[in-house]
């Protein structure tokens, strides 16, 4: 049986059976007795809890993802680690991996891989938002429900973007949706996140991964160099314009990616509106398509080592004809050697008309292919200076110089021609805030209406970086000032802490000893104090004193009194709760609950119990009040803490009291039933000289 089931974590999670399981942790369903709720709880496993780097790492997934809250992102209610143990309370979902369910459907149509992929890049687009890189995207980890929203979840290997964020051995993610940079342990930042959407994406649509292969360096190597098939090629009915969506987001270099996860949803939401939209991508370097060499010849093995080694095709040479010699006949005479002779000078003669034939053909082609030549050059240049071609050069526009100027939306505006494009902006020395730093096409060439500018803006210097000094437990409003004194942002949130008192830090975003630069916004964390949690009082009169105190501590309550009074009733008994039943109470809140000492007898010869009459002590009449209604019902007397019940008495409608006699020792508490509904516990003290009503 495995460990944990059944254990109480922090004294209020009490795990109750595994429902995955990881390579780093196990992951269980528990439920959170302080707010009687289901929760999921990611325990680290033994094996890597003993070491200080999985633990950064695990500690690392929950500091990241708590700060996220978005729809499309399972949130993390809890994190804990010491040496018992080291866990991640998260929201229990109820539904099945996108993994599965592609096992289940096979090839989705385009409309689903859009509903998915939609909500998918809206979790990654608040995720990046907030300085956020997933790096482990796939199916296993987005989880589909039942309603048909996804929630991305396992932020395992996610961490916080810097300019130092380059992977080294923490290069994981699985291989068959890993971006090219992770394969090749390169700088990673959101388009990373944003390539393996795009292989989840062609795997939905295709059926299949864009690269596999017998082992995982095989397929690392295939994400390096590139060259997926379009998914059409599995799928004949992907929209082009979807397709070209994937294939964008897949792009080799991260530059020819999409920039952000937002400009991929406003792609998306394009074809969403037109599902025959094709998109005009522009990039300023060559397409990713190669024309192959010498296409249908093959090369030889001379060949191929020459273009292995210079890259260049060699260039082939004819080959030597072979001489073939004739056995010359011996002549006997001199008449057959001059026989010989004319007929030689006769094939050479031949041989030398035939070749001035050739030539002056030759010739003659030549000067025609010219004159051909020189008449379609004239016939150009007259159709041009005519203008024949000119209506194609009335829509052409003169590029303006925008090096050097400001961007802004007057910038835009002020071009109607021309549509501007942004690439990513830079942190340059050399020029100022929102300079542009250059230009494609450069300024002064002709192009036609309508083409996109593409530019790139100066991000200004970049700023100093700084480590961020640890304000936890420090006043909220001393460490606001000194935030902003330092050339930062603060900004205040609240939250509920038992461990800081209200006013303190309780923690900052970024956290302590991270780098941070002047001018960026910190989070500061303030305690409003323990977290107020109500709950309906339960009824632990006539329970024996350990199971109420189980109960007790099972709903949260923090701070019950037990005390021990003499009664009748058996010892351990509990006889008096100062909150009456379902009652709303804070858990923190002070709740006297007391129980019998067994100190005061009954009197043997009454021969009944407590309520009943006895012979010792005279009944006495005792005055309650009821509820009043317009109806006449049934009033059901019980003895406290159980359903056995003493008397019935029927109401008239409109009383507002109802007149008892009662008798018995000691304090009595009597549970009242309305038509068989519970509505209130009274408590009738016959102690002599003290036998009074209560309420």
């Amino acid at each position: 049986m495995d460990q944990y089931i059944g254990r109480l974590l922090d004294g209020r999670y009490e795990i109750l059976e595994v429902i995955g399981t990881g390579g780093m942790a196990v992951v269980y369903k528990a439920r959170c007795h302080r707010l009687n709720r289901l929760v999921a709880i990611k325990i680290l496993k033994d094996e890597f809890a003993r070491d200080e780097e999985f633990r950064r790492r695990f500690r690392a997934e929950g500091e990241a993802v708590a700060m996220l809250s978005h729809p499309n992102i399972v949130q993390v209610y809890d994190v804990s680690t010491s040496d018992s143990a080291n866990f991640i309370v998260m929201e229990l979902i109820d539904g099945i991996s996108l993994k599965e369910y592609m096992e289940k459907k096979g090839v989705l149509n385009w409309k689903e891989t859009l509903h998915f992929s939609l909500q998918i890049a809206k979790g990654l687009e608040h995720a990046h938002s907030r300085g956020i890189i997933h790096r482990d995207i796939k199916p296993h980890n987005i989880m589909v429900l039942k309603n048909g929203s996804v929630k991305v979840m396992d932020f395992g290997i996610a961490r916080v973007m810097n300019k130092s964020n380059t992977l080294t051995k923490e290069a994981l993610g699985s291989v068959h949706y890993i971006s090219p940079e992770q394969a090749k342990g390169g700088h990673t930042d959101n388009r990373s996140d944003l390539y393996s959407l795009g292989v989840v994406m062609y795997e939905m649509m295709a059926g299949r991964p864009p690269y596999d292969g017998e082992s995982a360096v095989s397929v690392a190597i295939q994400h390096i160099n590139g060259g997926a098939p379009a998914p059409s090629v599995y799928n004949p009915n992907i929209p082009k314009g979807l397709e070209q969506i994937i294939m964008k987001a897949m792009a080799l270099e991260a530059r020819d990616r999409y920039v952000s996860a937002t400009e991929m949803l406003q792609d998306m939401e394009e074809f969403r509106k037109n599902p025959a939209i094709v998109f005009d991508y522009h990039t300023l370097l060559d397409d990713a398509t190669r024309k192959l060499p010498n296409a249908g010849i093959p090369m030889t093995t001379a060949e191929k080592k020459v273009r292995s080694r210079t890259g260049e095709h060699p260039v082939s040479q004819p080959a030597p004809q072979r001489r073939t010699g004739t056995a010359a006949r011996s002549v006997t005479s001199q008449q057959d050697s001059e026989i010989v002779s004319r007929v030689q000078q006769r094939h050479r003669e031949e041989q030398k008309k035939k070749e001035k034939e050739r030539s002056r053909v030759a010739t003659t082609a030549i000067v025609i292919c010219s004159a051909v030549a020189v008449f379609a050059i004239i016939v150009f240049l007259i159709a041009l200076f005519s203008g024949a071609l000119l209506d194609q050069e009335k829509d052409t526009v003169e590029v303006p110089y925008l090096t050097g100027g400001l961007y802004s939306q007057a910038l835009v505006e002020a071009n109607p021609d021309f549509n501007i494009r942004l690439l990513p902006q830079q942190y340059n020395d050399s020029h100022p805030k929102d300079e542009i730093i250059a230009q494609e096409p450069v300024g002064g060439s002709k192009v036609q209406r309508g083409s996109d500018i593409w530019i790139t803006v100066s991000m200004g210097p970049e700023p100093e970086v700084r480590t961020l000094d640890n304000f936890v437990g420090a006043d909220a409003e001393e460490a606001y000032k000194l935030l902003e004194s330092q050339g930062f942002k603060p900004l205040k949130k609240r939250e509920a802490s038992y461990v800081y008192g209200e006013g303190i830090v309780t923690r900052t975003d970024p956290a302590a000893d991270s780098e941070v630069t002047a001018g960026q916004t910190i989070y500061i964390y303030v305690s409003t104090g323990p977290e107020v949690v109500e709950v309906p009082m339960p009824n632990v009169i006539g329970l024996e004193l350990t199971r109420a105190k189980e109960l007790m501590n099972q709903l949260g309550f923090t701070n019950v009194r037990y005390e021990p009074t003499e009664s009748s009733r058996p010892e351990n008994e509990v006889v008096y709760q100062s909150v009456a039943k379902n009652e709303t109470v804070d858990v923190s809140a002070e709740v006297i609950v007391q129980y019998s000492s067994g100190g005061v007898e009954t009197a043997p010869e009454s021969g009944g119990q407590a309520g009943e009459p006895d012979a010792t002590v005279p009944p006495f009449s005792v005055s309650w009040v009821v509820p009043e209604s317009d109806e006449e019902y049934r009033l059901d007397v019980c003895l406290g803490g159980t359903k056995d019940v003493l008397f019935s008495k029927l109401i008239p409608p409109g009383a507002k009291t109802v007149l008892l006699d009662l008798s018995g020792s000691g304090v009595v508490y009597y549970d009242l039933y309305i038509n068989g509904e519970f509505a209130e516990t009274k408590t009738v003290d016959f102690t002599p000289k003290k036998a009074e009503s209560g309420t």
